[in-house]
């Protein structure tokens, strides 16, 4: 109750600017949450265990066995397999699957994104607002008998300022993170579709001699 007390006061002091700052602290920490427990399922050690068998099944033109690999599978990797092994590797297919699942990995990033620009910037607009108050406070008054009020006002502006940086900083780590698995994963689908297209050359090959 003490630190809910204390948190409270800290909003408080900082000003009605301190509300969207804490929502925006909220929905950054519940998106990275999110973000984290989906890339420890895309990418985690059992995902790409099996990934590296899809590879390999699919480079070899094995389509009973990718469609046993992914029956289970929600990652991007094994609804990738499936439209590979349903509607072949070619460069259309290819280039359509693989950009139907950026959306997926890249979810959120905007948002996170916007939110690493905006806390700072409305921190700094509560900061203003605190210290127009004080400098209105100040002259207000011919003589001034208490500096502490001025002072405290505008060490209170400040919180704003720093509540920002703080919500930017939580964010931006996390964000260029998941940007990085992204990246990574985007590799990895590139790299599925041109086991599949292997496989498929593979088929056309065995076609062929047939």
């Amino acid at each position: 109750s003490g630190v809910a007390a204390e948190f409270a006061s800290l909003l408080t002091r900082g000003g009605y600017v301190m509300i969207p700052l804490l929502v925006l602290s909220i929905v950054s920490i519940t998106l990275i949450i999110e973000r984290i427990l989906f890339w420890v399922g895309v990418n985690g050690k059992t995902s790409l265990r099996r990934l590296a068998k899809l590879n390999q099944a699919l480079r070899t033109g094995d389509a009973a066995l990718v469609r046993g690999l992914v029956s289970d599978d929600r990652t991007p990797y094994g609804r990738v397999a499936v439209r590979l092994v349903e509607e072949g590797a070619n460069d259309a297919v290819a280039l359509e699957v693989v950009e139907d699942q950026r959306g997926r990995l890249e979810r959120y990033m905007v948002t996170m994104s916007t939110i690493i620009t905006a806390a700072p910037l409305l921190g700094i607009l509560g900061t203003v607002l605190g210290i127009i108050q004080s400098f209105e406070l100040l002259g207000g008054r011919s003589t001034l008998t208490d500096p502490t009020e001025v002072a405290g006002g505008i060490a209170a502006a400040l919180l704003t300022t720093a509540f920002g940086l703080v919500v930017a900083l939580i964010t931006i780590f996390p964000y260029m993170a998941f940007r990085g698995q992204s990246s990574r994963a985007l590799g990895r689908l590139e790299a599925m579709v041109a086991a599949g297209q292997e496989g498929d050359r593979r088929a056309g090959r065995s076609v062929g001699n047939a």
